[in-house]
């Protein structure tokens, strides 16, 4: 058995997840707020300050509305599996407590050649009053499944603007960046073990994508936003490239007049890492 055709288009049962202040400061640290400066970004980092209303980061939805373990897609060896895509919306700004249920659906499974990319949607909404919190958009890659003869699947127009971003900014990852990450939920070992990211084929363990992916929020939130999750309504990009924990983020943002900009975050040396970023965000008030 490898990955099974037959869930595309169903739904799988419903999960509910509950977070706390508590969660919402450590998803937060491990994206990399405050790291060089711990009097920067209070507002996310912590709970307590004088005048300084806790909030939550927008991408940390993404990790709300997973569905984890609510069902297998098929008999591989996790090793080969790798985040290839995501998206998130915002319907509202993320409380800095709560719970939602979150219902997710397989959306298509497409043959890549070297691999099957599996795509997902979830839709998560407070479980108390039913209201739409979160919609993501995800794909996965697993290497070694593709082949049988399957669609390839499609992809959204996007292409590099042809000038200089309208900001660039380098984030500093930590050496132990994978560490902090996976305690707000992620164990996957090949973030932390040798011998399993060997496996699939790195040399050693590599950083989570979607820590790659709250750096990077991080930044739009800031430069598009000024730091106002009220203002952020969606991100999405493709992951191209591992990164290493303890490696340099650039990333470049190109605005458009109608609410939106592209973005790419690559490393120091060029590599990009998410490619064909699209995030948009409202005026501010």
């Amino acid at each position: 058995m490898s990955l099974d055709h037959s869930l595309v288009g169903e739904s799988g049962p419903s999960i509910e997840r509950s977070w706390t202040s508590k969660d919402a400061l450590l998803y937060a640290i491990g994206v990399g707020a405050g790291l060089g400066d711990p009097l920067q970004e209070l507002e996310f980092t912590t709970e307590n300050s004088e005048g300084i209303d806790q909030q939550v980061l927008p991408t940390y939805g993404v990790l709300l509305a997973q569905a984890p373990g609510a069902r297998s897609i098929g008999d591989f060896d996790r090793a080969m599996l790798v985040h290839a895509e995501q998206y998130v919306e915002l319907h509202r700004p993320l409380p800095v407590a709560g719970t939602v249920r979150t219902f997710s659906t397989v959306t298509g499974i497409y043959d890549k050649g070297s691999g099957g990319l599996v795509e997902t949607e979830s839709v998560a909404v407070d479980a108390a009053t039913e209201e739409k919190m979160i919609t993501t958009r995800s794909g996965t890659f697993i290497r070694g499944e593709g082949g049988f003869g399957g669609e390839r699947g499609t992809s959204q127009p996007w292409q590099l603007p042809d000038r200089a971003p309208d900001h660039k900014v380098v984030q500093q990852t930590r050496p132990e960046q994978a560490l902090l990450y996976r305690l707000s939920g992620d164990r996957n070992p090949l973030h932390v073990d040798p011998k399993f990211a060997a496996r699939g084929g790195f040399r050693r363990p590599i950083l989570h994508g979607l820590c790659t992916y709250g750096f990077t929020g991080r930044v739009l939130l800031r430069e598009l936003c000024g730091s106002d999750p009220a203002r952020f309504v969606s991100m999405g990009g493709r992951f191209s490239a591992p990164v290493l924990p303890g490696e340099s983020l650039v990333v470049s943002i190109w605005t458009d007049d109608d609410g939106s900009a592209a973005f790419q975050t690559a490393k120091e040396d060029g590599t990009v890492v998410i490619d064909r970023g699209r995030v948009r965000y409202r005026a501010a008030y």
